[in-house]
C-alpha cells in the first residue's frame, strides 16, 4: 500500500480554508492509504516565536484535527519523533545551494531582510524532504504552493540514491485531492483566507459558535447583483464566487449544481442557507474540540501514541540512511 504523509503548522485553531483545503481530505485520504499526519512544530521555530504560545497552539491544532476524525494513532508532533531532525541534517549535507536559492516561499517570507532572518528559514525544504522520505512515502497532498518543495525533494532523493549508488528513496507525488476548495477572504474575494488578515470577520474558525458563524456571514462582503444562473457569471465577481464555492464544498456540490439552485436570487436567501449548512458542519468539530480541551492530558497521551507508530515505521528507514551514509549504528 503506498503510504500518505503531510503535515501542518500548529497556528492555533485552523479555519474553514484549512478544512476544505486539507483537513478534510486527510479525513478521506486515511481510510484509502497508509497515512501520517504531522503537527510540524519544529518548522515553527524558524521564525520568530513564544514557546508559551506555540505550546498552546500546538496542543489547540491537535484538538481541531482530532475533532476533524484524523485517526490519533497517525497524529503526532514532528519534534516527538527524532527521525525528522536526523535525516533532515544528512539532507542539508545532500542538498545544494543552488537549488534552496531557487526556493519562492524563502524569498516570499524573507523579503528584503534575508540575512536577519534564521538559517532553518532557508533550509527547512530541506527538513520538508526529510519529513517525507522518514516514511518513504509516495503521496503527499499539496496545493500549488507545494509543488516546488515536492521537486526539491525529489532532487535530493535523487542525489542521495546516486551518490549512495542505491536505490533507496522512493520518487514523491504530489496528490491534489479532488475535492479541495480554495477558501477566500470574506472581506476582499482577491485575498486567501488567513489567520494573519487583522479581521476577524475575513474567517471561519472550526471553533467558531453558530452565532458567530451567522454574523461573519451576514457581514460577509458581496455585491448589489443577484447569483447568476451560470458559473461563467461568476468570473469577475470573487466575493459571490467564493460564497459560491464554499457552499458548493460543504454539501458536495459543483458551483454550476450551487447556481441551479439559487441562481437568480439576492444574497439574503442565499446567506441564510449558507450559515445553516456551516453550522451543519462546524458545529460538531467546535463541540468535540471544546470536549478535547477539557483535558490536555488526553491530547498529550493521543498525540505519545501516534509519535510511537510514527517512530515505529520511520526509524528503521533513517537507520538505513545513516548506515548509508558511513554512520556506524
Amino acid at each position: 500500500m503506498q503510504r500518505v504523509f503531510s503535515g501542518i503548522q500548529p497556528t492555533g485553531v485552523p479555519h474553514l480554508g484549512n478544512y476544505l483545503g486539507a483537513i478534510r481530505n486527510w479525513t478521506t485520504l486515511q481510510k484509502e492509504y497508509d497515512s501520517f499526519f504531522c503537527l510540524v512544530d519544529l518548522h515553527s521555530i524558524t521564525m520568530p516565536w513564544e514557546p508559551e504560545k506555540l505550546r498552546a497552539q500546538t496542543l489547540i491544532t491537535a484538538a481541531c484535527l482530532l475533532a476533524c476524525g484524523l485517526n490519533p494513532g497517525r497524529l503526532y508532533i514532528q519534534s516527538a519523533v527524532s527521525t525528522h531532525a536526523r535525516l533532515g541534517w544528512i539532507f542539508n549535507c545532500i542538498s545544494r545551494l543552488g537549488w534552496l536559492n531557487r526556493m519562492t516561499q524563502f524569498k516570499d517570507k524573507a523579503g528584503k531582510n534575508r540575512e536577519n532572518h534564521s538559517a532553518g528559514l532557508y533550509v527547512y525544504p530541506n527538513l520538508m524532504a526529510a519529513d517525507i522520505l522518514a516514511f518513504h512515502a509516495t503521496l503527499v497532498p499539496v496545493g500549488d504552493d507545494q509543488r516546488q518543495h515536492i521537486e526539491l525533494a525529489n532532487d535530493i532523493a535523487q542525489k542521495f540514491n546516486h551518490d549512495m549508488g542505491v536505490e533507496f528513496f522512493p520518487e514523491i507525488k504530489g496528490l491534489i485531492p479532488p475535492h479541495a476548495a480554495r477558501v477566500m477572504n470574506l472581506r476582499d474575494g482577491t485575498k486567501k483566507m488567513s489567520k494573519s488578515d487583522p479581521s476577524e470577520q475575513s474567517r471561519i474558525l472550526l471553533t467558531d459558535s453558530a452565532e458567530n458563524i451567522a454574523l461573519k456571514i451576514r457581514r460577509a462582503k458581496t455585491d448589489p447583483e443577484p447569483l447568476p444562473s451560470e458559473v461563467l457569471g461568476l468570473e469577475e465577481r470573487p466575493e459571490a464566487l467564493n460564497l459560491v464555492t464554499i457552499y458548493g464544498s460543504l454539501s458536495d456540490k459543483t458551483p454550476q449544481a450551487v447556481l441551479n439552485e439559487f441562481g437568480g436570487q439576492g444574497f439574503g436567501q442565499f446567506k441564510n442557507a449558507l450559515t445553516e449548512l456551516l453550522a451543519e458542519k462546524i458545529a460538531p468539530i467546535a463541540h468535540k474540540t471544546n470536549q478535547l480541551l477539557e483535558d490536555e492530558g488526553h491530547i498529550i497521551a493521543l498525540l505519545r501514541k501516534g509519535a510511537e507508530a510514527a517512530a515505529e515505521v520511520s526509524e528503521p528507514i533513517v537507520q538505513e540512511a545513516e548506515r548509508l551514509v558511513g554512520f556506524i549504528r
